[in-house]
């Protein structure tokens, strides 16, 4: 093996009771969640499915599971050479990176999931997955649409589509005609869209005169596919309201010799993309004790 990245998934992931099982090895993690955001725990632990679906919740819930997962892997010895997180993932990986404490991160992805939750109130709107076209065509079918969009490249044959709701229907029978299958997503908004333009519009402002730490491990940016530089703040805001160039970061990460990938916290779709964009890679999952103690033994 030469070189190990860890993946940190996005909205999607979520599910009642995640990061329960490293509560007690990584409770300062929660703690300090606690001091910001009282009774974030609980919903993360014993929270309604309906509970985690909502914007505001899941972020901040993702973002404490996926920690506490990646604090216990790099406690055990874990070193990676590459991190990138899908969406909200990549708050997640820039704390893990050094561009912020994990405080501050928190805070981050509490005030990111707020704008984007009262954004997505402002216009009906919806996303689905769009499988077996290319990218190319996918992109021309959205482009016969108004308020259609290409927002998430997540492996070959897969690109996620964001809209009105209206004009997600007009443009599904098209997708449809040309021989796709269409899966709806169950989420609240249209992201990475233009109808987040708010919302990044006042996660810029809020971002403004904040320290930016020493990355000391390197984070791939969705927007993209490239490391961050010094750019970070920037980066952060553009990724709101842009595609998630999640396949062409995998490439990106390969070529520079990455060939494990550790997908940290809840879910393996982030798995499951890698295996159709590299099938030789090595692919991971570290969510509980046990599943951590399994990777430290892979990778010993």
């Amino acid at each position: 093996m030469n070189k190990i990245a860890l993946l940190f998934p996005g909205q999607g992931a979520q599910y009642p009771g995640m990061g329960k099982p490293l509560y007690e090895t990584e409770r300062e993690i929660f703690d300090m969640a606690e001091k910001f955001r009282p009774g974030i725990t609980k919903i993360c632990f014993e929270g309604t499915p309906d509970d985690l679906k909502k914007t505001e919740n899941t972020q901040p819930c993702l973002y404490l599971a996926e920690l506490a997962a990646a604090n216990s892997l790099l406690r055990a010895g874990i070193k990676p050479d590459a991190l990138a997180g899908f969406s909200l993932g990549e708050i997640v990986a820039l704390a893990v990176g050094g561009a912020y404490s994990y405080d501050v991160g928190f805070e981050i992805v509490c005030r990111r999931g707020e704008l984007m939750a009262k954004c997505s109130e402002k216009f009906e709107t919806g996303m689905f997955a769009v499988l077996k076209l290319s990218n190319e065509e996918v992109e021309r079918i959205c482009s016969l649409h108004s308020d259609v969009y290409p927002v998430n490249y997540n492996c070959p044959g897969q690109v996620t589509v964001a809209g009105l709701k209206t004009a997600l229907d007009a443009a599904k029978a098209d997708f449809t005609a040309a021989g796709a299958k269409v899966i709806p997503l169950a989420v609240s908004g249209g992201f990475h869209s233009p109808f987040m333009d708010e919302a990044a519009e006042k996660f810029r402002e809020f971002l403004a005169g904040r320290d930016v730490g020493l990355i000391e491990i390197p984070v791939w940016a969705n927007c993209n596919a490239e490391p961050y530089g010094d750019d970070v703040w920037s980066l952060m805001e553009t990724q709101i309201n842009h595609p998630v160039r999640f396949e062409q970061i995998i490439r990106n990460m390969a070529d520079t010799g990455v060939d494990t990938f550790i997908e940290v916290g809840p879910g393996q779709t982030l798995s499951k993309f890698v295996k159709k964009i590299l099938p030789d890679a090595t692919t991971l999952h570290a969510e509980t004790p046990e599943e951590i103690a399994a990777v430290k033994e892979v990778l010993a």
